[in-house]
């Protein structure tokens, strides 16, 4: 289906986005779980439970999988002892995993939680959104967020409208209704990830003509966002990290990523595309395995968030 959307600034009607010129993502293509390679699990453990409020759902050896209080996983860590941490100037890989809460009141006491206990964190507006900015033990990036209503997104040239500006923390806190945090609420998602990448040209070969997402932020500096369904990004692109290494096998980082798709057919046109492009596709059962020029992986597949 086809999202419109009324431009702002020139008062037309158009479509969101650039789409690919082959193969589009059904609007219903969502990020699924990230996983985090890490250098100490138990350290991990404490800190995505006490600092982010997630719970430990399953833990087998050295592998921990980890949700909101509704019980579906969304993280997966996976320790590597020593592994390197994320150097200052970052690696070629993830830049952050983004969790999308369900509203603003929830991040209203996700903030008032971290005064609480001390914790420093990064703030942004980004117009379409409203985001804190932390780093794990191993410097691997988080951001934590709400949306805004998408009948407050703008558009200009069928291009959402995106921006870094001044968060306004003491309003997110009285959003919250004097209501404490009680840890990660049912409906917490992944909302999207946003990668290191060696050169946007290689970004836009993957994720818009690979893959089948649509552009739909190409204004930013050093940056390319894509998505699915005219949402403001499911995947965003920057050379900010331009020159740095790729992360490595010893180095924290990220594993891989879910793209959840709701057929087998969409599964099969993806990987499909992705091969023809010339990337490398491996199939795992029923998901594929498709890594891009900058050496990042991400899984398609059909999974439930259960």
């Amino acid at each position: 289906m086809s999202v419109i959307t009324t431009d702002v600034m020139t008062t037309t009607v158009q479509p969101i986005g650039i789409r690919p010129t082959g193969y589009r993502l059904p609007d219903e293509a969502h990020i699924g779980r990230v996983r985090l390679q890490v250098s100490d699990l138990s350290a991990s453990i404490l800190y995505y439970t006490r600092v982010l409020g997630f719970r430990v759902l399953d833990q087998r050896g050295s592998v921990a999988a980890l949700g909101p209080h509704d019980g579906s996983p969304l993280i997966e860590l996976r320790e590597r002892r020593g592994a390197r941490p994320v150097p200052r100037r970052g690696l070629i890989g993830l830049y952050h995993f983004a969790i999308l809460l369900p509203d603003r009141a929830a991040l209203g006491r996700f903030v008032a939680h971290l005064a609480d206990i001390g914790a420093y964190a990064g703030s942004a507006d980004h117009l379409v959104s409203e985001a804190i900015y932390l780093s794990d033990p191993d410097g691997l990036g988080i951001e934590v967020y709400a949306d805004r209503p998408r009948s407050e997104w703008q558009t200009h040239g069928g291009e959402i409208v995106m921006a870094t500006g001044p968060l306004d923390l003491r309003a997110l806190i009285r959003a919250a209704g004097g209501e404490p945090w009680t840890g990660m609420p049912a409906g917490t998602t992944i909302g999207h990830v946003h990668l290191h990448v060696n050169t946007l040209s290689e970004a836009e070969a993957f994720y818009q003509r690979a893959l089948g997402f649509d552009k739909v932020v190409w204004s930013y500096p050093g940056a390319l966002f894509f998505s699915a369904g005219g949402y403001h990004h499911h995947v965003g692109t920057n050379t900010w990290a331009a020159g740095a290494p790729t992360a490595a096998a010893d180095d924290a980082r990220l594993l891989e990523w879910e793209l959840r798709l709701p057929a087998a057919t969409d599964i099969g046109a993806a990987s499909k595309g992705a091969a023809t492009e010339g990337f490398d596709v491996r199939q795992d059962e029923d998901d594929y395995l498709i890594t891009d020029r900058s050496g990042i992986t991400v899984r398609l597949t059909q999974r439930s968030n259960s």
